[in-house]
């Protein structure tokens, strides 16, 4: 009897060992968030409820590569680099433009996207406002704290700033704003691809800065850093990124 109690501890034992590890194993898996801005279409938006883009789609084709847990998660601008900052999720996906000012607090994966600000008008304006320095003295409409705003910084214009860049164009067309700026890539979805209207809208000449889109983690997080451009190499070298790009009109 004894020698049977004793065989069966072992065997309860042996079983146990993969349980238990399998368990612990579990528990170090961690699932990084991105935060996302889903007001800027085709890079993030919310179609029928359902969160989506060119950077919604990019992140779990980085956790495949990378071999890595990754989720986004839709997170106002306005708060964005706060929560980043305070730990509430690991990175932010959400055109997020390289400047130095951000360097110095946050870490950046290579690029992903090239950009550039670019104004975006009334068709019926477009023989009188040929670009950024015919809007002197003009009402333009931007996204608060986004590159388009800090932008307007250098010209002389009457900044107005909006939740979302689609708040301003809505009141460009209601005639409350002369123009609107914000990221090339962004415009061409409102002009070209948006239905509603690309027979009202026009963009007016070349954009006037030149910017690198990057995904940004937080400073000193290089275990994250390394995953995402990890992935970001594969994805680049086996042809997914360019076919996700092609996807979103990006190319």
């Amino acid at each position: 009897m004894k020698k049977i109690s004793v065989i069966l501890l072992v065997l309860l034992f042996a079983l146990s060992i993969p349980l238990f590890s399998g368990g612990a194993k579990e528990e170090t898996a961690k699932t990084y968030v991105f935060a996302s801005d889903a007001t800027w279409p085709p890079l993030e938006f919310v179609d029928n409820g359902v969160l989506t883009g060119f950077e919604v789609e990019l992140i779990p084709l980085i956790a495949q590569k990378a071999g890595a847990s990754m989720v986004v998660k839709n997170i106002p601008w306005d708060t964005i680099f706060a929560g980043l900052a305070n730990g509430a999720y690991d990175g932010v996906a959400s055109g997020v433009t390289v400047t130095e000012e951000r360097k110095a607090v946050m870490a950046f994966s290579t690029t992903i996207l090239e950009a550039g600000q670019i104004v975006i008008i009334r068709t019926q304006d477009s023989e009188k406002i040929k670009g950024i320095d015919d809007l002197a003295g003009k009402k333009i409409g931007v996204q608060i704290g986004t590159t388009g705003d800090f932008a307007l910084d250098d010209y002389p214009v009457e900044k107005r700033a909006y939740d979302d860049i689609g708040l301003a164009i809505e009141d460009m067309l209601n005639g409350n704003v002369d123009a609107a700026v914000c990221d090339s890539l962004i415009a061409s979805d409102f002009v070209l691809a948006n239905k509603n209207y690309k027979s009202r809208l026009s963009v007016a000449g070349e954009p006037f800065t030149k910017e690198d889109i990057a995904i940004a983690v937080r400073k000193g997080d290089d275990k994250l850093l390394a995953l995402v451009n990890k992935g970001l190499e594969i994805a680049s070298s086996d042809g997914s990124l360019d076919a996700l790009k092609k996807k979103w009109n990006l190319l």
